[in-house]
């Protein structure tokens, strides 16, 4: 099939596909990408968990710290994503190909920085990051390995977000999926085979990124999108272009960033209470955004169907796309809350087995499973503004729950009620989010066009 025949094929496709077929059909990678690497993150806490409560408590501490790194990952990719995806949607491949060449190299960029950054004052980044003296050993030793792939990491994040938003998102898991499947597979054999502990578990993550960034580029470099990686897209790029990416993305990094600050804020805040407290809410995280990964993974699978049809002016079909998503994702949520009421306890324990772990997390895992059933719509509206190229309004939704009422919510329910309004903040956050996001919802779709455009 000719290259022209392709971008037909698959310009039909995004553009008279079923909805609810074609939302699946690229959420199911995407639901498998997170799975996969969230099963990866269960695993490596379950095992760094045997190292003692310390060294569980230091993997928190890192993952905390890695979603800076993700964060620009996510701008980028977001950014780069949106647009491209749109300018596919007006048959504009040109301008598709400028902004992944873009993208992907001011995410390698910051990556890098990062890592020349961090690497000077690397001791007083593992205490800020909310390391007690116990834990900033352990945590020092695994954050070193991450540094040292953060611009793979950053630029693979990019490149599967871009993959996304083509509608390609299968190539984008087969790189994601190595990558964890490897990591599972080196975390016992370099922890306790050649007995490195910490030190083989951030080994392990380190060359699993740098082997999934490789897959990935390579989907790019043989011809397999539509939207090309090349020195030649880049040099026609200008910094407008580059700041039309990150004004795009500017959402996805104020959520992740807000999303690592809240991280380091409840790490410093649970350090009061121990190191089974910084334990017990790191574990809450992993087995929460496990839940939660799957209705994700439902939402990733209609960004590109918003984008693509907002641009080939296909109104009906982000209505439809955009009622399909909450409704799926609402329902996952729901049997995901449910098994968490009834086994929050041994889901806690399989990661540390530590009666002052489980009371800690038991309560705060089901607290926050209650608080997610508000989540789907908040989620869906954000990622339809990100879609859209609607930028402010991304961004105050992304900045609200994450930020605006988390942060005043830990830091005073931590005051007046110790640990258990740390458990509380974030749930009440998602809570008293919801009913904010309702009227941006009513006024977007009552200024779509009514009307598809023709052609």
């Amino acid at each position: 099939m000719t290259s022209e025949a392709k971008q037909k094929a698959q310009y039909e496709k995004m553009t008279a596909t079923p909805i609810p077929k074609l939302v699946m059909t690229l959420a199911i990678p995407s639901i498998i990408s997170m799975l996969v690497n969230n099963i990866y993150n269960l695993v490596d806490t379950a095992f760094v968990g045997r190292l003692g409560t310390s060294a569980s408590g230091a993997v928190g501490i890192v993952f905390g710290f890695m979603a800076i790194i993700q964060a620009f990952g996510f701008m980028f990719g977001q950014g780069a994503g949106s647009i491209l995806s749109r300018a596919l949607g007006n048959r504009d491949e040109e301008q598709a190909s400028l902004h992944a060449s873009l993208g992907f190299a001011a995410s390698f960029l910051c990556g890098l920085c990062i890592t020349l950054l961090c690497f000077w004052k690397l001791d007083r980044i593992v205490m800020m990051l909310g390391s007690t003296e116990t834990i900033a050993p352990y945590a020092k030793t695994y954050i070193s390995f991450i540094l040292v792939a953060a611009p793979f990491m950053s630029s693979s994040l990019t490149m599967n977000n871009i993959l996304r938003y083509e509608g390609k998102a299968a190539l984008g898991m087969v790189g994601l999926m190595t990558g964890a499947v490897l990591n599972m597979i080196g975390d016992p054999i370099l922890m306790f085979g050649l007995h490195l502990g910490i030190t083989g578990a951030g080994l392990s993550t380190a060359i699993s990124q740098i082997i999934s960034w490789s897959i990935l580029l390579y989907m790019f470099v043989s011809g397999r999108t539509s939207a090309k990686l090349s020195y030649r897209a880049l040099s026609r790029g200008t910094i407008r272009n580059l700041g039309n990416i990150m004004a795009t993305g500017f959402p996805s990094l104020l959520r992740q960033g807000l999303h690592s600050f809240t991280t380091v804020l409840l790490n410093l805040e649970c350090a009061a209470y121990g190191d089974a407290a910084v334990a017990g809410m790191s574990i809450v995280s992993r087995i929460i955004f496990f839940a939660f990964s799957i209705a994700l993974g439902v939402g990733q699978g209609f960004q590109p169907v918003c984008a693509f049809n907002y641009g080939a002016g296909k109104y009906s079909r982000i209505r439809k796309g955009y009622r399909f998503t909450a409704m799926v994702a609402e329902g996952i949520i729901v049997v995901g809350c449910i098994v968490i009421f009834a086994l929050s306890d041994h889901l806690i324990g399989v990661f540390r087995d530590d009666p002052a772990v489980i009371e800690v997390g038991s309560r705060a895992l089901r607290l926050q499973a209650l608080a997610h059933l508000f989540l789907p719509i908040c989620m869906t509206t954000e990622m339809l503004f990100q879609s859209t190229g609607r930028r402010l309004g991304a961004t105050l939704m992304s900045g609200l729950r994450s930020g605006a009422i988390f942060i005043p919510a830990l830091l005073i329910l931590a005051n007046v009620r110790g640990l258990a309004g740390i458990q509380e903040a974030q749930p009440l956050s998602m809570v008293l989010a919801f009913p904010v996001v309702i009227p941006f919802v009513i006024s977007f779709f009552r200024k779509l066009p009514s009307k598809d455009l023709e052609g």
